[in-house]
């Protein structure tokens, strides 16, 4: 009779061994070593970069602060000195910050309002919109961007002259309340958050287009129209070149009437950092209000798929 092979071999079922539970214990503190390694580099590389982008905003705090000799000093100091408030006194001697504030105020408020508000009607229809040349209309809207502002300067002042606008605020805010951006911007947050099957179960219900929008479209844009309306505001407050064509010296912006600080055969510095300074916080405000915003609309407004 032949021999039958022998079965081969098969490992026991029980419990792992000593050493493959000390490989697998290996393994796992090797894994949780690298994470943590990794954390802290990526954690030292942002504190690094947060440094380097928070350092202008101290120095124009320091700078607002001291003398124009204390700023021609070498090496000059990098803590804040005592005359803050003083500075902050001589730019409201020397340029109409107050009524510059509520100018900018108003200017940059109703911009950012008609932007976002435009933006969203025309980013809404060219995503979910069915109507003739819609492709055509959103390519020349689109090319518009490719257009330097500066080319329009002549015949937009050529506009405003001729209505009587010249020295006026609305010279500078019916301009910007249109935006080629924020309608393309607009455009893809809805393309890719706004689920077609939600329209049509709206108006399934019998809601009108209206109704659509408010009801269902504001409240998914609204991420969208923070993050659009924080870089509006950002742009209109900031705005000088055609604001300073514009307007004239008794209805300044911000931008218009710092350019007034620091006269003199000698610049003085400290005031003009002074008025930087106090041009800048509404800003930093208005990030503050809409940051949180922009949170709480995506914890709100987010579709899931």
């Amino acid at each position: 009779m032949t021999a039958l092979a022998a079965p081969p071999h098969e490992p026991a079922s029980g419990p792992p061994t000593a050493s493959v539970r000390g490989r697998r214990r290996g393994r796992g503190r090797g894994a949780g070593a690298g994470s943590r390694h990794g954390g802290r580099l990526v954690y030292a590389v942002l504190t690094i970069a947060v440094l380097i982008s928070a350092f202008p905003f101290y120095w124009t705090i320091v700078a607002a602060s001291r003398s124009n000799a204390d700023l021609a000093r070498t090496p000059p100091s990098l803590l804040p000195g005592p005359n803050l408030m003083r500075n902050f006194q001589q730019v409201v001697e020397e340029a109409d910050v107050g009524k510059a504030l509520l100018n900018s105020l108003i200017v940059a408020g109703s911009i950012t309002v008609g932007t976002v508000l435009c933006s969203t009607l025309a980013g809404f229809a060219f995503a979910k919109l069915r109507f003739r040349g819609r492709g055509l209309l959103l390519a020349v809207t689109v090319s518009t961007m490719m257009i330097p502002p500066q080319l329009a300067v002549i015949p937009l002042f050529m506009l405003i002259a001729r209505l009587q606008w010249v020295g006026q605020l609305q010279a500078v805010v019916l301009p910007g309340l249109v935006s080629a951006f924020g309608v393309f911007f607009m455009r893809q947050i809805l393309v890719q958050s706004l689920p077609d099957e939600l329209i049509e179960a709206a108006r399934v219900d019998g809601a009108s287009t209206a109704r659509i929008f408010w009801s269902v479209v504001v409240p998914i844009a609204r991420p969208g129209m923070a993050v659009l309306g924080l870089l509006t505001f950002m742009t209109a407050w900031n705005d000088f070149f055609w604001p300073v064509i514009a307007l004239s010296s008794q209805e300044p912006t911000v931008q218009v009437a710092l350019r007034q600080l620091g006269g003199g055969y000698v610049h003085d510095q400290s005031v003009i950092m002074a008025g930087a300074l106090l041009g800048t916080l509404p800003v930093l405000l208005v990030f503050g209000l809409l940051g949180r915003q922009i949170v709480g609309g995506i914890m709100q407004g987010a579709v899931k798929g």
